[in-house]
């Protein structure tokens, strides 16, 4: 991709939040996750359903969907697993929401580039360890995207440190 794209990418002044994640690529990064039949699954950006209606038929099963005036920030049930793809351009505050449900399991789909030190902290803060990473490419989406899993009083499989080294 030639600069001039990343250049009006990085400037735009309207989110363009809305990438319907392909059903094959939902559907491996549900199967990446390791559940319980009794796991309460969350999908807090439901848009098509292309990850809420694959998840496990055994589990029970909510969403959000701004669309259907169901906001994800003012949601506050029960749940154990939050699995999807979320809006890029407020990601630092559906990541704290997300923590503030205290799932077990946190995973997004997210640009390769969101991945950052200081995102892997706020979940490292609340006892989050960093648990899976995936590389993938979609189709006519802008770079690389990534499938991060966060677990629950787990250790992160990262290391990484803030210095900004000279």
């Amino acid at each position: 991709m030639n600069s001039e794209i990343s250049h009006k990418i990085k400037n735009r002044t309207n989110a363009n939040d809305i990438f319907i994640t392909p059903l094959e690529l939902s559907k491996y990064a549900i199967d990446m996750i390791d559940y319980d039949k009794n796991d309460i699954w969350y999908d807090p950006f439901k848009n098509n359903g292309s990850y809420y209606n694959q998840y496990p038929i055994e589990c029970e099963k909510k969403y959000s969907e701004i669309l259907e005036n169901k906001d994800f920030f003012d949601f506050n049930e029960n749940i154990t697993i939050i699995c999807s793809n979320p809006p890029y351009s407020i990601l630092d505050t559906v990541i704290e929401k997300s923590i503030s449900l205290k799932p077990r399991i946190i995973q997004y789909l997210i640009g390769v580039n969101n991945l950052t030190a200081r995102r892997i902290e706020m979940f490292e803060k609340h006892n989050y360890g960093l648990v899976n990473i995936h590389l993938c490419k979609v189709f006519k989406w802008y770079g690389m995207s990534i499938i991060v899993q966060f677990e629950k009083d787990k250790e992160s499989i990262l290391t990484y440190d803030r210095i900004v080294w000279k």
